[in-house]
């Protein structure tokens, strides 16, 4: 459970580059995704993108006090009277001030389609584990910790 200053956005992956991108786009998988400043990235894909579905996520991954740093996207007004503290960062006027933005998650974001991108493609039916996969690397970027928890499972799994 992640505590402490959180950041919160939604991506979409996948669908024709063609026409609409982003929020509303046809045949785009949404995808939500919490950070802990310095540290882990959870990500789940959702069938929408709504406060109804955001907020039960936010509510299981978040300790409650916690700073939340959210876009203006109107999905996260109901943080504005929850226990969490809330954030907003206005893309259209700046990035971000001081500790008000949402970077990190944008880094992941941009990571994990990168990653994603050399596929050509990934059937929305393993999409998920595609995307646990980018969000494992990110969660574990040292090589050398990623080669031992790789070591200890295939330890664990010939015993």
């Amino acid at each position: 459970m992640f505590e402490g200053e959180i950041e919160a956005d939604e991506s979409y992956f996948g669908g024709a580059r063609k026409g609409k991108r982003g929020r509303g786009a046809a045949g785009k998988i949404a995808v939500f995704g919490l950070l802990k400043r310095n540290g882990k990235v959870y990500t789940v894909a959702v069938p929408n993108t709504q406060s109804a579905t955001l907020l039960p996520i936010i509510r299981e991954q978040v300790k409650p006090d916690s700073i939340v740093y959210t876009d203006n996207y109107r999905s996260y007004d109901v943080l504005d009277v929850s226990e969490f503290s809330h954030f907003r960062i206005n893309h259209s006027t700046h990035f971000g001030e001081n500790h008000n933005h949402i970077n990190g998650i944008e880094n992941f974001w941009s990571q994990a389609k990168r990653h994603l991108r050399k596929f050509n493609g990934i059937p929305k039916a393993h999409f998920e584990l595609y995307l646990k996969e980018c969000e494992w690397r990110f969660n574990y970027s040292n090589i050398k910790s990623q080669i031992s928890i790789l070591k200890q499972l295939v330890k664990g799994s010939l015993v």
